[in-house]
């Protein structure tokens, strides 16, 4: 669009002074000839700029003149450039439109704001992917960004966790959430707010329905419902465990969401301290066998059984039979 490449331009000759017409036309994929027609329209507008031509030529704005395009402050334009990692804009196909976002603000910035938004791009670095969370599948979510701009109902083909089947549903999107370097559509079923992992969406298809979403709800506000939601829900089971001052940094590192606070030392033992894990089932516990004899469960009783049956059925794998033996061989 005109409008575009006229901005393109003064943002260019706020940055580098003289350019020649050549080299805006080589830029901005127009011709020499547009290049001249856009700087007549750039002066008719009140921009003093002026045209040199000749061998040593070019396009320049009149010495002091600036404006600045962005009204940022300098904290605001530092704010610009803490991004997330590539990941997320990736998944939405704005890889090339942030970089070239990011190259248009920087050269609308005053001169003495440029130095500090730059390096804060060189010095700070967000990656929303946890420790030890491994490799995940790549995500398509092309499908469930439409939706969402589309305000259309959504035919979807979703597998729980735990089942290798995917059950089909028709939901209102609200629209999409990522969190910890995990997609989530957030819609409502049948008029309750409900969540969606976007990596078990076996199938995704836009119906010709309009959207029908609760009048005066928001994205943010069904979202700090069902976050609200899960973390209740890991919170009906507490743990009372103790672990081996050894092992304390690891398990701090790996139950950072769970611990309901600092982890304490025993009585009259400074190698143990105890602590507590509020989850969602006794089952959770089985997790804390990866410690070994340096983390136990103290409470409740039924915690401790599902630990005593897992060991057993471990040690049962693990015992007399050779390598891929079963129970029933002979």
């Amino acid at each position: 669009m005109k409008s575009d490449r006229l901005l393109s331009i003064l943002l260019l000759l706020q940055t580098r002074g003289p350019v020649p017409a050549p080299e805006l036309a080589e830029r901005l994929d127009v011709s020499v000839r547009t290049i001249y027609r856009d700087v007549e329209a750039l002066s008719a507008s009140g921009v003093p700029v002026y045209a040199e031509r000749g061998r040593n030529g070019g396009i320049a704005l009149l010495p002091g003149f600036r404006t600045d395009v962005t009204g940022l402050t300098a904290d605001e334009a530092r704010a610009l450039f803490v991004l997330a990692a590539d990941g997320t804009h990736a998944a939405l196909g704005l890889d090339a439109a942030i970089g070239s976002a990011l190259r248009k603000v920087m050269a609308a910035l005053p001169a003495p704001h440029r130095p500090a938004a730059e390096l804060t791009s060189r010095r700070i670095l967000v990656d929303p992917e946890r420790w030890l969370s491994g490799p995940r599948a790549a995500v398509d979510i092309a499908e469930l960004h439409d939706a969402v701009f589309a305000d259309r109902r959504l035919r979807l083909h979703y597998r729980h966790s735990g089942t290798r089947t995917a059950r089909a549903y028709t939901v209102d999107p609200y629209g999409l959430v990522v969190k910890a370097g995990v997609w989530y559509l957030v819609a409502d079923r049948d008029g309750e707010p409900r969540l969606f992992r976007a990596d078990r969406v076996r199938r995704a298809v836009l119906t010709e329905d309009a959207v029908v979403r609760r009048p005066g709800t928001e994205l943010a506000q069904v979202w700090e419902e069902l976050r609200r939601q899960v973390e209740e829900r890991q919170g009906e089971v507490t743990l009372r465990v103790r672990v081996h001052r050894s092992r304390l940094d690891l398990f701090l590192r790996l139950n950072a969401a769970v611990l309901t606070g600092e982890p304490h030392p025993e009585a009259g033992d400074g190698e143990w301290l105890r602590a507590e894990l509020a989850v969602d089932s006794v089952q959770w516990a089985r997790s804390l066998l990866s410690f070994g004899p340096n983390a136990e469960v103290l409470a409740p009783p039924e915690a401790r059984a599902v630990l005593a049956a897992h060991a057993t059925a471990v040690m049962a794998l693990y015992g007399e039979r050779g390598p891929g033996e079963s129970a029933g061989s002979g």
